[in-house]
């Protein structure tokens, strides 16, 4: 039987004992507050941008390529480096995926050869606490995932034949197959096409004399040296404190394969798929500025770079491109990224400053924010296509915009809805943008025919690309550590992002878009609503994907259905505000765990969080009225939250990447409280504003 609340029994405290939420825009207001606050992170160039944070993995691998190219790290840089791995290890001395995590083999492993490269001596704390960590766990470094055995490989301290075969022959099968490298999602096709260059001339990392000292550190226990270990046995022994996918049978059986063709590769083909892969890594590096797709895929492709010619001449760009990835500062040492996100920063930050009442919205110093913004954000549209795009499978790229400030040219669905969205929200709010400075209607058709490059068969949207193959690849998963990293798929916050995206071009556009291509945007908003109405989970809510989880997937679809005309009193709206209602904590806040992400299923946080609580609220003021004793008290938390100069707590992680990578975005804080205090500010003062819901109350 289901434990499910009805609509007319969830149960929340007596309005009678809240405070006063507040709804001016006064200097003394929260919202004041956090506006000014706002816009003090604004960048000089009118755009927003956070830090990323994820862990301690680019930075080692960055260190270790530094070694193999024969580049010195300063000691001043390296002292810097080593402070962040002093402020981001655990107690026990380990490193974990994310800040919230217990420790991985794999990313200490890799940063204790990282800290040793960068000459932290063996008996130094840093290393010695983490090296008896190692030893602790059941099969000590041995059972490192692939990843680990593939680097760890790479600079002697683990043997190929224990490290599960990517071969460089697996670009060159014919691309319809359906397991090609190329119906890989982006991501992971890009790493294992560094991965498979490398593994393919089983390149070598020089590390002198610390290559034996590593050995005897790491692996020698019990009597046992370096050369006794069979490392062929341990190909499959993946740390419990690590592995989340584990090798399906297929998987297996294909390594099986792979590793008897290894006994005797045809040397041809080994030549001819290693000059081939060559050939898209040096196309990549040179599309993307430099830069990669990701430091990931960037650093492994400097790697195959040097280990073809330590002379080639796209070298040292390359290596100063990752360069693009670096974060610093006292407090936390130097670190590398894993992706900059400058364009989703200031679309967000823009939607959440014009969301505010007018009287706060008009004033000058916001004006001049979303001004400046608006102009910087506007530039960062991608204005020509890519040469060659078609040759290297890549989608078109024209017309959108990247999670990032575009230097690399990767654009993503959801950032270029979130852009338009923006940029559009401007046009029509009394905004300072004259229309001279405007975008213009060519541009924005672009954008939308980008956006319709993204839409999958069933009506939902990837995010870089649209889906190539099924879930099936998701059977042949190699990293271990990693889920749903495998294929493009329909995601819920994308699809959400891209309707509203297309509903703005087309109420801002009409007849100027062409009867065909409005029929298309006509066609592709009644897929993408279908799909969100039929993604709803019995017990009312929507999965994320890209956020923490329920909380974030319900923000955006409710968000969404509401701009497609969706009214508060549909079955659906409904049945989401009540789970979101059902979830609402004694204090008046939210706070879903990053374990949702995981088990697939609600878990919630010890403590409220002020970015959960800021996504239920945006949800329900879609749903209910702003004077819904729920919203009071959310509102009323957020404000009592908020620090004396207007920003807000940092608490826990709030994005995810791959199913297991979760991500602080430290923006997040910032701008999605602002928005939530915005809006309902806006709501309690439009008197025209009336919902009907069977939640009122």
């Amino acid at each position: 039987m289901s434990t499910q609340p009805s609509l007319t029994t969830v149960s929340v405290p007596p309005l009678a004992v809240l405070p006063l939420a507040p709804t001016e825009a006064t200097e003394h207001s929260p919202l004041f507050a956090a506006t000014a606050h706002l816009q003090s992170l604004q960048k000089k160039d009118g755009g927003w941008e956070g830090e990323m944070v994820w862990n301690t993995m680019i930075l080692s691998q960055y260190i270790l390529v530094q070694r193999a190219c024969g580049r010195a790290i300063p000691a001043g840089e390296a002292a810097q480096m080593i402070q962040h791995y002093r402020v981001t290890r655990l107690p026990d001395g380990s490193w974990g995926m994310h800040g919230e995590s217990a420790g991985y083999v794999y990313f200490t492993a890799l940063a204790y050869v990282a800290l040793r490269v960068l000459g932290v001596a063996a008996d130094d704390p840093l290393c010695s606490v983490a090296r008896a960590w190692l030893h602790r766990q059941p099969d000590g470094v041995l059972g490192i995932p692939h990843w680990g055995k593939f680097w760890l490989a790479m600079c002697g301290l683990y043997g190929w034949e224990g490290v599960n075969p990517f071969p460089p022959e697996l670009f060159v099968t014919p691309k319809w197959l359906p397991l090609s490298p190329f119906r890989f999602y982006n991501h992971t096709r890009y790493i294992y096409l560094g991965i498979a260059f490398l593994y393919g001339k089983r390149f070598q990392i020089d590390l002198g004399g610390l290559r034996e000292s590593l050995r005897h550190e790491l692996f020698e226990l019990a009597g046992r040296t370096f050369a006794q270990i069979d490392f062929h046995s341990y190909r499959h022994t993946v740390a419990k404190s690590d592995l989340y996918v584990a090798p399906s049978r297929w998987l297996k059986a294909g390594y099986e394969l792979l590793h008897q063709y290894e006994r005797r590769p045809l040397l041809a083909l080994r030549e001819h798929a290693l000059g081939f892969c060559l050939d898209r890594i040096l196309y990549e590096m040179s599309a993307s500025r430099y830069q990669g797709l990701s430091p990931v895929n960037g650093l492994l492709n400097c790697l195959a770079i040097y280990a073809h010619s330590p002379s080639h001449p796209e070298l040292a760009k390359c290596l100063s491109g990752m360069e693009a990835w670096r974060w610093q500062d006292d407090a936390e040492g130097t670190r590398y990224c894993g992706a900059r996100s400058n364009s989703w920063d200031t679309a967000l930050a823009m939607l959440a400053l014009s969301e505010a009442p007018r009287e706060l919205r008009d004033t000058t110093p916001v004006a001049e924010s979303l001004r400046a913004a608006y102009s910087h954000l506007s530039s960062l549209q991608m204005q020509s296509e890519l040469v060659g795009y078609k040759e290297e499978e890549r989608a078109p790229i024209l017309g959108g915009w990247c999670f990032s400030d575009g230097v690399h040219r990767w654009p993503v669905s959801d950032c270029t809805a979130e852009a338009v969205c923006a940029l559009l929200t401007l046009h029509h709010q009394g905004s300072p943008i004259p229309e001279g400075e405007r975008i213009s209607t060519e541009r924005l058709i672009d954008a939308a025919r980008f956006l319709l490059l993204r839409q999958n068969a069933d009506g939902g949207f990837g995010s870089y690309e649209a889906r190539r193959a099924g879930s099936f690849l998701e059977q042949v998963n190699p990293s271990e550590m990693y889920g749903s990293c495998m294929t493009e798929r329909s995601y819920l916050e994308c699809t959400s992002s891209c309707l509203r995206g297309l509903l703005a071009l087309r109420n801002h556009l009409g007849a100027q878009l062409g009867s065909a291509l409005l029929l298309k945007i006509n066609t592709a908003i009644g897929a993408a609503v279908s799909l969100l109405r039929h993604s709803q989970r019995a017990d009312g809510s929507f999965p994320g994907f890209w956020g923490i989880n329920f909380t974030y997937g319900t923000f955006h679809v409710l968000s969404a259905l509401h701009e497609a005309g969706v009214p508060a009193h549909d079955p659906a709206i409904q049945r989401a505000a009540v789970w979101l209602l059902s979830r609402q904590k004694p204090d008046g806040g939210w706070g879903e765990h990053y374990a949702s992400c995981l088990s697939g299923e609600y878990v919630p946080h010890p403590e409220s969080q002020v970015v959960n609580t800021s996504w239920a609220l945006l949800a329900l003021l879609t749903a209910l009225p702003a004077s819904h004793s729920a919203i009071v008290r959310g509102v009323a938390f957020l404000a009592a939250k908020q620090q004396p100069d207007g920003s807000f707590p940092q608490q826990a992680q709030a994005g995810v990447f791959f199913g297991t990578a979760m991500l602080d975005y430290r923006l997040y804080k910032s701008y999605f409280p602002l928005w939530a205090l915005a809006r309902y500010a806006r709501l309690r003062e439009d008197t025209s504003h009336v919902r009907v819901s069977t939640l009122d109350r």
